[in-house]
This record gives C-alpha cells, structure tokens and sequence, in this order.
C-alpha cells in the first residue's frame, strides 16, 4: 500500500514534518471529497419542506396585521373573510384544498412558482383550488378587494398530515 511504501512521503516510519503535514493534507482531502459527495447525494428538500414553515392563509397578515378572519368553523367546514385594502396585501402563505368566492374585486398583484402577474378580480367571481403550495398578493388596485374561503376540514387535514 502506498502510505506503507518505505521511504515515501507518507511512510509511516518517517516521522518527519514533512511526512505529518502531508498525512494530514491526504487526511483533509478524503474528507473533504466524501462530504462533497454527500451533498451531491443527498436527497435536496422537497418543496413540501421548503414550504412547510409558510402561515397558513388565514393566518397569513400583512405587515404585521391580520387581513383574514374566521367567520365560521365546524367539524366540516372552515369558512374565511380576507379583505385587503389598496396596498394591502397577503404575505406568502400556503392553502389546502378550498373553493373561494369574491365579494368585492379589483386588482391583485399575485407571485407565486409561475412568477408575477396582475390578475382583475370580478365581484361575484369564484373558483376551487386543489390547493396552493405557496403564493403571496397585493391590492394594486384603487378599491378594497373581499375575498371568502371555503375549506371543507378533511382537506385541511389530509394537507396538514403530510
């Protein structure tokens, strides 16, 4: 073997200081190699973990201040009133499963995976997500926007668990 080879840089009966900074540079280099692989190897965060310290949307504020609030909540069903004034918006968040109606719209500045768009919110509009892994909004418009959020609870939880 090499580091036994007589007379070799890394013999072990040369007890030279030469020959101990050149093991422990060989030390150094195996170890960073096996920590570079490691990383390489490693499974990276999925999204679910890089999302997972989000608020949930009714929690979610905006600059400190609450922009939702609960209206109702039973063992079935969870609903939400979030109103945003112009310039007021809601800070990244996360939403399980829900069906959402727009009691007052405008214009919504939404950045999300895809990027950022300005979307028209139409009074009387509504829609049903599978959810949203994460999404944040401003009101660019002129006029307070009024959203509400249906949640049935089996999807909160079913999101929640994972």
């Amino acid at each position: 073997m090499f580091w036994r080879r007589e007379g070799g840089p890394l013999d072990i009966k040369d007890n030279s200081l030469m020959a101990w900074l050149l093991r422990i540079v060989a030390v150094v280099l195996v170890a960073a190699v096996v920590v570079m692989m490691f990383r390489l190897w490693a499974p990276s965060a999925s999204a679910e973990e890089e999302t997972s310290s989000l608020p949930y949307a009714l929690d979610a504020g905006w600059k400190g201040e609450k922009v939702c609030e609960l209206l109702f909540e039973n063992d079935e069903t969870r609903v939400g009133r979030c109103t945003f004034a112009p310039g007021v918006g809601h800070e990244r968040h996360y939403h399980p499963p829900h069906y959402g109606y727009i009691l007052k719209g405008g214009t919504m500045r939404i950045t999300d995976a895809d990027g950022t768009r300005e979307q028209e919110t139409p009074d009387g509009a509504s829609w049903w997500s599978p959810g949203v892994e994460w999404h944040e909004a401003v009101n660019v418009g002129d006029t307070t926007t009024v959203y509400l959020i249906f949640e049935p609870k089996s999807a909160v939880m079913k999101e929640d668990a994972q």
